[in-house]
């Protein structure tokens, strides 16, 4: 196994990381210099992998969602964006059913064509 690949190994247990890296605190060049370097039990990890993230990373992992977890994610949500998005999707299926009821009337009306009456079978 490459140091690249256990580097990826290492950023996947600690997703904090990406965290800085968004933040512009750090970038991945030096995370990754930092590894090569020190490896990953080296005392420098400790300013970027808290003790309270590697808790809640592995709560996460564990799959056991406490009632704070599920509070903090439910305010990240936009309660607007969703609105608007449920708003179009009603709208869309609004003319979808309107196009196939038109559809329908229209299928109907082709099929039934009453036969003049001076005709008599194939005249």
């Amino acid at each position: 196994m490459s140091k690249l690949d256990e580097f990826k190994t290492f950023v996947k247990k600690h997703p904090e990381l990406a965290k800085h890296v968004n933040e512009g605190d750090m970038s991945w060049q030096k995370f990754y210099e930092m590894y090569d370097m020190y490896g990953e039990e080296h005392d420098s990890w400790k300013t970027f992998i808290t003790a309270t993230t590697l808790t809640n990373t592995a709560a996460i992992a564990a799959g056991a969602f406490g009632i704070a977890e599920i509070i903090k994610w439910l305010k990240t949500i936009n309660l607007t964006q969703i609105q608007t998005g449920v708003n179009s999707m009603q709208r869309i299926l609004g003319l979808v059913q309107e196009m196939n009821l038109k559809k329908e009337d229209e299928k109907t009306e082709e099929e039934y064509k009453p036969r003049p009456l001076y005709k008599h079978f194939e005249d």
